[in-house]
Parts: structure tokens; sequence; C-alpha cells
């Protein structure tokens, strides 16, 4: 089951977290792109859309935590 996380102990730039399988994939919300990891092609597009679609909140939330 695969999952998009804010981790409060991050580090810059802001950023969410999908884990999927073991496998921890990084994905900016500056850009709303993969910074870091693998996972198949369809887990990434399905991600990449709701972090698109929710942006405003995760940077939000995210920038609260790490100030």
């Amino acid at each position: 089951m695969a999952g998009i996380k804010l981790r409060a102990r991050d580090h810059f730039p802001p950023q969410v977290h999908l884990t999927v399988g073991g496998v921890d994939v990084v994905i900016s919300l500056e850009s709303v792109a993969v910074t870091q990891g693998k996972t198949p092609a369809k887990v990434v597009q399905e991600a990449l859309a709701w972090v698109a679609a929710n942006q405003a909140g995760l940077s939000k939330e995210w920038m609260k935590w790490h100030r």
C-alpha cells in the first residue's frame, strides 16, 4: 500500500515522502517532481497528481512544522 507523508524532522527543500513497498520516493513540494527514488510509473503519476492538487496545503503545513 502506498502512502504520502510529511515528516516532522525533515530538511529543506520542502518535500513529501511517498512510501511504496519499503521504497521511499521524495517529491518536491516546489516543483511537484520526484527528486529521489524510483517506483512504478503509474504509482508516481497518481502521487504527483495528488500532490499537485494539494500542493498549497501541503506546503503550508510543511512550513508550519519547519520554522
